[in-house]
């Protein structure tokens, strides 16, 4: 779908550009080749088929899945894996975009109605059985609803809203799976080389403690090193975080299809320079916040080098590792004849 705001990749189901006031707050590349060749940051990819971190790169459900103890991954982050293998979804192609019709409602959004467009596309794919080590073949679907909605509590401004909406559901050659989907767009607000001065604004106080791996080594507690419980900064160098906050902190009561889940605010930014803002919104449990520390990627496609801080992440999903925690693992476990599914929505604007 290209557009005033948006374009959507097949590969990897990617958001490509989003666009507020001519001004592009997503970090990409202008070719399907580029991502292919220089996107170890995941920018803008539909994460797959387990976001971030498995501990170990092996599914180890506590009680075993599909009758066995363990199924062994594709190691990519040392030794973990992480955001599905090296050709998780993120770099595969998937069907798409193919139109769907005009979806104007978005469910816990306020306004809950989008004043204008609503146009959606939707991008499947058919992940096999054994795909990056992963049991049983998985039927996924991602839908990405455009529109613009006016929000009187901001002076009537105008903002431009993208809804994700991910479904997944097992098909065949096994009993059940694991699944934890999420989107990587980068955002930069200010139009400057990185995201120093971006005001941040978190939608949680807790947050899982990790080991030097980023594995989770109990369950949430409060964040140190700045108060998230009020907007803070970014600064050229600090905070320097990289962390998985938690929006619910009961895990038993996470379905593996959160879409009838209240929709949380994660985020809200904003950038001085540009008067550009940014909420994100979502029906999950947690969400990796990063600020980008490893970003390495150089001049290429006629866009200049993009290095540490250049953007920052805000990934809504389960926990990390939960398929290896016996009180975390309901939350990621889907069965034959259910549906995972989640939602996720960007809202910009310009002052």
């Amino acid at each position: 779908m290209d557009g005033s705001a948006f374009t959507f990749l097949a590969r990897g189901a990617i958001i490509q550009h989003f666009e507020i006031h001519g001004i592009d707050i997503v970090l990409g590349f202008p070719t399907t080749e580029l991502y292919e060749s220089h996107n170890g940051p995941f920018f803008g990819e539909t994460i797959g088929r387990f976001a971030n971190r498995i501990q170990g790169a092996a599914i180890k459900v506590p009680g075993g899945l599909n009758g066995q103890a363990s199924y062994p991954l594709a190691a990519n982050d040392g030794a973990n894996a992480l955001h599905g293998g090296p050709n998780g979804w993120g770099k595969k192609i998937w069907d798409g975009p193919s139109p769907v019709g005009v979806n104007r409602t978005v469910p816990g959004l306020t306004p809950e109605t989008l004043d204008k467009g609503g146009e959606t596309v939707k991008f499947t794919l058919v992940s096999p059985d054994g795909d990056e080590g992963y049991p049983g073949t998985v039927n996924v679907t991602v839908s990405y609803s455009v529109g613009k909605q006016t929000l009187p509590e901001n002076g009537n401004v105008e903002a431009t809203v993208l809804v994700m909406e991910y479904e997944a559901e097992l098909v065949d050659g096994a009993d059940a799976t694991v699944i934890n989907m999420t989107n990587h767009s980068y955002f930069n607000l200010g139009q400057l080389p990185t995201i120093e001065g971006t005001v941040i604004q978190l939608g949680a106080t807790k947050y899982l403690p990790v080991d030097n791996g980023g594995i989770p080594t109990s369950g949430p507690l409060t964040f140190e090193g700045v108060d998230t419980s009020k907007p803070f900064t970014l600064g050229a160098t600090e905070p320097d975080i990289d962390d998985c906050f938690v929006a619910n902190e009961q895990p038993h009561t996470v379905p593996i299809d959160t879409r009838n889940q209240p929709l949380l605010r994660h985020l809200a930014a904003h950038h001085p320079n540009t008067g550009i803002h940014l909420e994100v919104f979502s029906t999950e449990p947690a969400f990796q916040f990063y600020t980008g520390k490893y970003i390495n990627v150089p001049a290429v496609g006629g866009l200049p080098a993009r290095a540490a801080r250049s953007g920052f992440c805000l990934e809504p999903s389960r926990y990390v590792n939960a398929s290896n925690v016996e009180e975390w693992k309901d939350m990621v476990l889907l069965k034959k004849g259910e549906k995972y599914g989640s939602r996720i929505v960007y809202r910009a604007w310009k002052e």
